[in-house]
C-alpha cells in the first residue's frame, strides 16, 4: 500500500505580517482541508514585527499550523532568535537553526540554510559562509546511500537557476542569488527547493540530477521562489503541494522524468574544474547548403596514433557506397561547385559553405559518398580529425572558436559544418545554453552525453540524429524520431544570443555571385595554407 502524501504549505518573506499570513492559511485550510506544516523562507520578521509578534510569543494567539522558519537575514531582526542554533519561538512556530537537516516522524527530510551569503569567516549570525555550506554538505553526503533530500529551504535564490529554463521575469538569475546556494542545491539534489528575498514569484521547470546516458536516472528537482506576504502586486507568496517522503517511494516512481524536464542549471559551476576537451559533432542542411560536423573520435575512426580510444571496431578499408543519383558533394561529381573547394586531402576535402553564415563558414566533406559519420571507414574518420585539428588551430590564431554539428536527416552526403565564433563574443557555455534552450522551445530533446562517448553506440547506421560538439568537449545529441527543422543548428548560431545574425539564418538568402564566392575561397585558402596538412603530405 502506497504511503499517504504529506500536505505542505510554503511561503515567502513574512516580514512580520503574521495576521495576513495566518489568515490566508486558515482560508486555504477551510477550503482545501488541513495541511501538515508551513515552511517559511526569506525574512520571517521585519522592522514592524513587534506588536503582532508579542501576541504569538505570549500565547495570546497561536499559529493555526505547525510552522517552521529560517533565521535572520540582517542584524536588526537577530533579537527575535534567542538561540541561533534553533528553538521554539512560540507555540506552533519553530526556528530550524542556522543549518542542518530536519527529519520528522513521517520520514520527510528537510535541509535548511539560514541567512544570506557572507565572505567573512566566521560568518555573522545572520549569514552563512563557504565553510557553513561545506560542513552541511559533508554531514549529509556522508550518509550511507544518500540520494538527495525531499526539501531544501534557503532565503537567497541559487545563482544561475534560470539557466536552460523558463524566463524568471524581472530577475536576472545570472546576477541574482548565491553561488554557494547553487553549489548546495547541486549537491543535495532536493526534490523541492524554496527561496525568497527577491519579492518575486518564479516556478522553474523541473531539472535533472543526472547526466543522460552516463548516470543512472535520478529524481528531478523543482525550484520555487515566493514573493512577500501581502504584496500589493498580488504575486504568489503561498505555495501548496503534496509529497511522499523519498524514503517511502517506489524507486521507479521516484525517478520518473516529466516531459518538461530540463538540463541541470548548475552544471557549469560543477564542471568548471574539468575543462576537458572532446572531439565530436554535427549538423547539416538541405542538398544545396553545406553543414558542418567535426567528429573527432566519432564513428569508426581510429586516431592517428593508432589507438582505438574506446571506439567500436574500425571498418576495413572498402569503397564507399555509390549515390543513387546526382550528388552535390561527391568530389568527382560534376554537380560540385569546385570554386568553393579550399583544401583536398586523401579521403576528405574542405570547402566554403555556399551562402555561409559567415565568410569563413566551412565544411569538411568526405571525397567518397558517405551519408553520416557513423558510416565512415576508419581512414576517413582519421583525416576528418586532422582537418578538425587544423581548423581549430587556424581559428584560434584569429581569436575564434568553432562549433561543430551534424544533422543526419534528409541528406545523402555527410556535411560536417564548421562555424567560427569570436572568443570574446560568447563562451562555450553560452553556446551550449543557447542550443539547449532553443531545442526546448521547439520540443526537441537535446541531451548532454558523456564527453568520451562513441556516437556509434547511440546511432547505428541509418539512424537519423542531430549532434553538437563544443570546444570544451561537451556534447549534445538528439535522436530524430519525426520531423526536424532543417536549419536548426544554423538558426541557433544566428540568434540574438550568439552571433545576432537572424537575417542570415537561411543560407538561400546569403548566396553570393560566383566571382565573389571564388574570391572568398582564394582568401581563405591563402590564410589557411600554413595550417593545411594536406599541402605537406
Amino acid at each position: 500500500m502506497a504511503a499517504a502524501p504529506l500536505r505542505v504549505l510554503a511561503c515567502g518573506d513574512v516580514e512580520g505580517r503574521l495576521e495576513a499570513l495566518f489568515g490566508r492559511v486558515r482560508a486555504v485550510q477551510s477550503k482545501s482541508g488541513r495541511f501538515d506544516m508551513l515552511l517559511c523562507v526569506g525574512s520571517f520578521f521585519g522592522s514592524t514585527s513587534a506588536t503582532e509578534w508579542t501576541e504569538y510569543r505570549t500565547g495570546a494567539k497561536k499559529a493555526p499550523i505547525p510552522t517552521f522558519v529560517l533565521g535572520a537575514n540582517d542584524p536588526e531582526t537577530m533579537s527575535y532568535f534567542p538561540d541561533i542554533s534553533g528553538c521554539e519561538l512560540a507555540e506552533n512556530i519553530t526556528y530550524l537553526g542556522r543549518r542542518g537537516l530536519y527529519s520528522g516522524t513521517s520520514g520527510l527530510q528537510i535541509a535548511y540554510l539560514s541567512g544570506i551569503e557572507s565572505q567573512d569567516e566566521p560568518a555573522p549570525a545572520y549569514s552563512f559562509s563557504a565553510k557553513d555550506v561545506a560542513e552541511l554538505k559533508t554531514s549529509l553526503l556522508s550518509t550511507p546511500n544518500f540520494k538527495g533530500v525531499d526539501i531544501l529551504l534557503t532565503s537567497p535564490w541559487p545563482r544561475d537557476v534560470g539557466t536552460f529554463a523558463n524566463n524568471a521575469g524581472e530577475i536576472d538569475t545570472k546576477k541574482c542569488g548565491s553561488k554557494l546556494v547553487s553549489d548546495l542545491a547541486a549537491s543535495l539534489k532536493p526534490r523541492y527547493h524554496f527561496a525568497a528575498l527577491e519579492k518575486a514569484y518564479y516556478e522553474r521547470l523541473p531539472y535533472r540530477n543526472h547526466t543522460v546516458l552516463q548516470e543512472t536516472p535520478q529524481h528531478v528537482s523543482r525550484f520555487i521562489a515566493l514573493a512577500d506576504v501581502g504584496n500589493t502586486s498580488k504575486k504568489k507568496y503561498l505555495y501548496a503541494f503534496s509529497i511522499v517522503p523519498m524514503s517511502l517511494m517506489d524507486p521507479a516512481e521516484l525517478v520518473k522524468q516529466p516531459q518538461d524536464v530540463t538540463e541541470n542549471p548548475y552544471q557549469k559551476s560543477r564542471k568548471e574544474a574539468q575543462k576537458s576537451r572532446a572531439p565530436l559533432c554535427a549538423e547539416e542542411e538541405p542538398a544545396c547548403q553545406y553543414f558542418f560536423d567535426l567528429n573527432k573520435h566519432q564513428g569508426k575512426k581510429r586516431p592517428s596514433d593508432g589507438k582505438e580510444g574506446g571506439n567500436s571496431q574500425p571498418k576495413q578499408a572498402k569503397k564507399p557506397p555509390q549515390p543513387t543519383g546526382p550528388c552535390w558533394f561527391c568530389l568527382a561529381s560534376p554537380e560540385v561547385e569546385k570554386h568553393l573547394v579550399v583544401s583536398i586531402g586523401t579521403h576528405c576535402y574542405l570547402a566554403l559553405a555556399k551562402g555561409g553564415l559567415l565568410p569563413d563558414h566551412v565544411l569538411i566533406l568526405p571525397i567518397g559518398h558517405y551519408q553520416s559519420v557513423v558510416d565512415l571507414s576508419s581512414e576517413v574518420v582519421e583525416e576528418v580529425t586532422k582537418y578538425k585539428s587544423a581548423l581549430k588551430e587556424f581559428f584560434r590564431s584569429k581569436g575564434k572558436r568553432y562549433v561543430l554539428f551534424e544533422r543526419n536527416y534528409r541528406s545523402q552526403h555527410l556535411q560536417l559544418q564548421v562555424i567560427p565564433v569570436p572568443l570574446d563574443h560568447c563562451t562555450s557555455e553560452d553556446i551550449k545554453e543557447s542550443f539547449i534552450a532553443q531545442a526546448q522551445d521547439q520540443q526537441i530533446d537535446l541531451l548532454e552525453i558523456p564527453e568520451h562517448s562513441d556516437i556509434t553506440q547511440l546511432a547505428p547506421p541509418g539512424t537519423p540524429y542531430f549532434y553538437v560538439e563544443l570546444d570544451t568537449g561537451e556534447k549534445l545529441f538528439h535522436r530524430i524520431r519525426g520531423r526536424f527543422p532543417l536549419h536548426f543548428g544554423r538558426e541557433v548560431l544566428a540568434s540574438a544570443a550568439l552571433l545576432a545574425l537572424p537575417q542570415r539564418a537561411d543560407w538561400r538568402r546569403c548566396a553570393a555571385e560566383r566571382p565573389q564566392e571564388a574570391a572568398q575561397a582564394r582568401a581563405f585558402r591563402r590564410d589557411f595554407q600554413p595550417f593545411d596538412f594536406a599541402l605537406r603530405a
